[in-house]
């Protein structure tokens, strides 16, 4: 298969030993939009500015379309890698206007930049901009100037540093669906850094796992929320109960009565149950639970509820009924439940 980037074993040191990337190995395909998700301080960042070419790798190789990049024997500068990126702070010049700054690093004659400029600016919905400052614009108008210059020339491979960090949550949401419909359109292959799960799940073909430098899953947005690979990575990547059971083959005993599982198991687990995968009623089979607290968001209710030994539930419903703090409610389960070795809390097979 061919891949527009192929990382073998990525590894930055820092001081010879304190490791910032660890031996990290990633395959990106043409027009696809990888993320690289974990907490702050965990390694993402590094790992793109080792692809990007702002840093060396202490081992491992970097391959972009059939070029090798960096390895053991040479190392390609960012100017040559045919790289465009987009940092969190846009980077535009504040004495340029929209249109010089698009056309920053294009080649060829004045008609061909003038072009290329029109087109992108058309691409981006900023026309009518061309001749506006910077300091003009707003911040998400900005961000698509800057898409716009990392996109002018026909890079092989778009990264993004946290691009929508600087943004207020409506600019942030409206802008990460432009950027994402520009990208589609473009056809434009990119790998995208943030510790923000909701942006991750909602933009990207894959998801990449980073913590502590190393890698840790890698997989679909859906694969990653209902499989994730253990139970560090259910909680970070969305809110997840975990309670003790005793499997026995495709069904476990827990606290919530008799569950089904998604794969077979027999002997202590721990189950992983999403919010969503609760069915919480005022009447209805299940076990009794009260309601601790609730937040509505418009589109759906949590809710914190309580089982009668005290055990703490984060539950998920609908806006069709009216839940309230004191409610009691029956609580079962509406999916098969993912099952951890109750040691090792590895995901079952």
């Amino acid at each position: 298969m061919e891949y527009s980037l192929q990382a073998d074993q990525l590894t930055k040191l820092y001081n010879g030993h304190l490791s910032a990337v660890d031996d990290i190995t990633l395959r990106v395909r043409p027009g696809e939009f990888l993320t690289l998700l974990g907490p702050s301080g965990g390694g993402k960042t590094t790992a793109l500015r080792l692809l990007a070419g702002f840093e060396t790798p202490t081992r491992g190789r970097i391959q972009i379309g059939d070029r090798i990049v960096a390895d053991d024997s040479h190392f390609v500068p960012p100017e040559k890698r045919r790289v465009g990126m987009v940092f969190q702070d846009f980077a535009l010049f504040p004495h340029v206007d929209v249109a010089g700054n698009i056309a920053f690093g294009l080649r060829g004659s004045q008609k061909d930049q003038a072009r290329r400029v029109e087109r992108l600016l058309s691409l981006v919905g900023l026309s009518q901009f061309a001749e506006r400052m910077p300091y003009e614009l707003s911040g998400g108008q900005q961000q698509r100037v800057a898409l716009a210059r990392a996109l002018a020339p026909n890079p092989d491979i778009l990264l993004l540093d946290e691009p929508f960090s600087n943004l207020d949550t409506h600019l942030r949401e409206q802008v990460r669906t432009d950027v994402r419909r520009i990208l589609l359109e473009t056809d434009t292959t990119a790998i995208f850094v943030t510790h923000d799960q909701q942006e991750a799940l909602s933009l990207s073909d894959e998801i990449a796992i980073i913590f502590d430098g190393k890698l840790i899953q890698v997989a679909t947005p859906h694969v990653l929320y209902n499989r994730p690979v253990n139970t560090q990575v259910a909680r970070f990547v969305g809110d997840a109960n975990f309670l003790p059971a005793e499997a026995h083959g495709m069904t476990a005993d827990s606290l919530i009565g008799e569950v089904k599982l998604f794969h077979p198991k027999t002997g202590r687990v721990d189950l992983m149950i999403r919010p969503e995968a609760l069915a919480v009623n005022f009447e209805g089979q299940g076990k009794t639970a009260t309601v601790l607290w609730r937040e509505f968001y418009g589109h759906y209710q949590r809710l914190g509820l309580a089982l009668a030994d005290g055990t703490e539930l984060i539950a998920r419903a609908g806006v069709d009924r009216y839940f309230k703090r004191g409610d009691n409610v029956s609580v079962s389960l509406a999916l098969p439940a993912l099952a951890y070795d109750a040691v090792s809390h590895q995901v079952l097979s």
